[in-house]
């Protein structure tokens, strides 16, 4: 194996770790979320695990689309309304995640608040 295939390798490595760290995180965060959030539940391990996913393919599709990042504080009120957006939607799309509108807006501002205290990027 040359030096090129062998960074090849690392930066394949490094970004599936990096992706496995994000929803790692994003599961933590969530469930922390729903934890403290009125009008937000998550029926099981299974259900944070497929909705971590779910949010995390959202965010990024709503950055593609948006030109921004969907964390409810990094950047400001389009953040926001975006981290919102999404954490109402999956509602529609994992069975078994049950948010309100006020849910998700609650949602947002205790996921910035905890993003910023967990380490690592989540959403």
């Amino acid at each position: 194996m040359d030096t090129r295939e062998h960074a090849e390798g690392q930066q394949t490595g490094s970004a599936f770790g990096s992706i496995v760290g994000r929803l790692i995180a994003a599961a933590v965060i969530l469930g922390i979320t729903a934890f403290f959030t009125p009008g937000f539940t998550i029926a099981n391990i299974w259900t944070l695990i497929i909705a971590a996913i779910v949010l995390t393919v959202l965010d990024y599709g709503a950055a593609r689309l948006f030109k921004t990042d969907a964390t409810p504080f990094g950047r400001g009120i389009m953040g926001f309304i975006l981290a919102a957006a999404v954490i109402y939607v999956t509602r529609f799309i994992v069975p078994g995640y049950e948010v309100t509108i006020f849910g998700a807006i609650l949602a947002a501002i205790i996921f910035g608040i905890v993003d910023a205290i967990i380490p690592g990027e989540a959403l």
